[in-house]
């Protein structure tokens, strides 16, 4: 495994429907290899890390998750969950406050996890005091965990407007707050200026690491593609507006993985290729024809890259007639890269605003 100059890794937070564990094992194979160091398992549809967080555990869902454990740390990886206990009552009487110690303590001793992440992202917010809430489930969960590591994703991750256009106002001077309240050990997630950003420039992090009172982890949406209109896309490209020199300012870095398990390992292995290389001798072009080649094998990518613009940039609903064009070629290869391609040409990846609300 390359040492890389960042810690990088995997946070499996999307909606949709889940990889299954064959596919996780996959992902984590291919990616160890180029320097990912850790994977934190929180997809939105995983019941027993979100809305069903208070509920029984089936044991085989135990026993699944401490066998990609082991999977992990047998190939270098640190292995964690998300947790988010959504609806969580904070009242000092509250039985949320022991459902939550059992549900670490259940993590802890049937699956044995390195990281937890405390995610309270994707909620209504408009709340003065959430700052010191959210501070409170923390310093709660911080003392009492046996994991070696602890984040929390803020409510306010980012500082695109469109948080406050759907979970309300944020707190003013929310995330100074919270910054001043958690343990300085405590790692934070933050996705940069938008919620999918474009690039993250060292201004933005050298400003935002005075706000939090330490480097963020950035959240790097990208190349997940779980949104309706972002499902209509397959993301493919190599990582642009990264830079390796960001290095020094981050406490880590971690990608939203693409719904398409194989296909996501593309760009995913170009994000590890800017940081091992530098920005001085990373070149985006080279780079992808790189890790096409290195996922899908010489002549399966040279055909992906070729179809690029029809496969990225046109999207799904707007392909008509080359859709079947697409479908045709990629129907008769034996490839689970081919196979992706052919089943979000079928609409299996397709994401509705239904899907993201109950989740």
């Amino acid at each position: 495994m390359p040492s890389l100059s960042v810690d990088l890794g995997i946070i499996e937070g999307y909606y949709g429907r889940p990889w299954s564990w064959r596919q996780r094992s996959q992902v984590i194979a291919t990616l160890a290899p180029h320097g990912y160091r850790f994977f934190l398992y929180a997809p939105k549809a995983a019941g027993l890390l979100r809305r069903g967080w208070r509920d029984p555990v089936r044991e085989s869902d135990l026993d699944d998750l401490a066998a990609f454990a082991g999977h992990c740390r047998s190939l270098g990886v640190r292995f964690g969950v998300g947790l988010s206990p959504q609806e969580f009552d904070d009242a000092p009487d509250s039985p949320d406050w022991g459902r939550l110690a059992a549900r670490m303590q259940l993590l802890d001793s049937a699956v044995g996890i390195d990281e937890l992440a405390l995610l309270f992202d994707d909620i209504r917010g408009d709340d003065p005091t959430l700052a010191a809430r959210q501070a409170a489930i923390a310093a709660f969960v911080g003392e009492r965990m046996r994991a070696g590591r602890l984040s929390v994703c803020p409510s306010y991750y980012s500082d695109d407007p469109v948080l406050d256009r759907v979970f309300g106002r944020r707190p003013p001077g929310y995330l100074a707050q919270l910054g001043r309240l958690l343990d300085p050990a405590v790692a934070v997630f933050w996705t940069g200026e938008e919620v999918c950003s474009r690039e993250y420039g060292a201004a933005h992090l050298r400003e935002l690491a005075q706000t939090l009172g330490r480097r963020p982890v950035l959240w790097d949406n990208y190349p997940v593609n779980d949104g309706q209109r972002m499902s209509q896309s397959l993301h493919l490209r190599a990582s642009t507006g990264r830079p390796a020199a960001n290095a020094p300012l981050l406490a880590g870095h971690a990608i939203n993985p693409a719904l398409q398990p194989v296909l996501g390992c593309i760009p995913a292995i170009t994000l590890a290729a800017r940081y091992r290389l530098g920005d001085d001798r990373y070149a985006y072009g080279a780079a992808l024809r790189e890790a096409s080649r290195a996922v899908l094998g010489e002549a399966l990518a040279e055909q992906v890259v070729g179809d690029l613009i029809a496969l990225q940039d046109t999207g799904l609903d707007r392909l008509g007639e080359q859709a079947a064009v697409l479908r045709a070629r990629y129907a008769g290869i034996d490839h689970d890269g081919a196979r992706e391609i052919v089943a979000w040409l079928d609409g299996a990846f397709r994401i509705t605003d239904e899907i993201v609300q109950t989740q």
